[in-house]
């Protein structure tokens, strides 16, 4: 199911999690792993926080918007790409989901702490790069690169 093309040239390490939907207790455990290898070889402290809080935003994403999906990183010499795809409904309007604030998340959800519409922004705001591409009723896609 990859939406995205890969880019695997000058590749040092590459690791693939699971998110489930509405699984709020593993919420999170994604981009810890991510942190704790980034930690282990090394990397500026910065870059992390960055891809720890893009990464954390896009696995919540994923819990509260679709059907389950994936979270791929790709660590290279001079970057890391995190692909983000999932099954579910997709973004309608992918302009208005990137406005601060805007959110189709339930009251539940809200209830929880989640939902503030904060995600998609925090992601962009993040990294170097961000593309998102999503299909209605099919998938959502996103590709963030954090420039080492």
């Amino acid at each position: 199911m990859y939406r995205l093309q890969r880019d695997e040239s000058d590749l040092a390490m590459m690791k693939a999690f699971e998110v489930s939907n509405e699984d709020f207790s593993s919420a999170g455990t994604a981009s810890s792993k991510i942190k704790k290898i980034l930690r282990q070889i090394g990397m500026d402290a910065g870059v992390i926080r960055r891809i720890a809080i893009a990464t954390y935003e896009a696995e919540i994403n994923v819990a509260i918007h679709s059907n389950g999906g994936h979270i791929e990183v790709y660590i290279k010499s001079d970057k890391v790409d995190i692909y983000v795809e999932d099954t579910g409904p997709g973004i309608a309007d992918i302009n208005l989901a990137m406005q601060k604030g805007y959110s189709t998340a339930t009251k539940e959800i809200r209830e929880l702490g989640f939902g503030a519409g904060m995600g998609l922004p925090n992601m962009e705001k993040c990294c170097d790069d961000f593309y998102i591409e999503s299909v209605v009723d099919e998938y959502t896609a996103i590709k963030m690169t954090f420039n080492l």
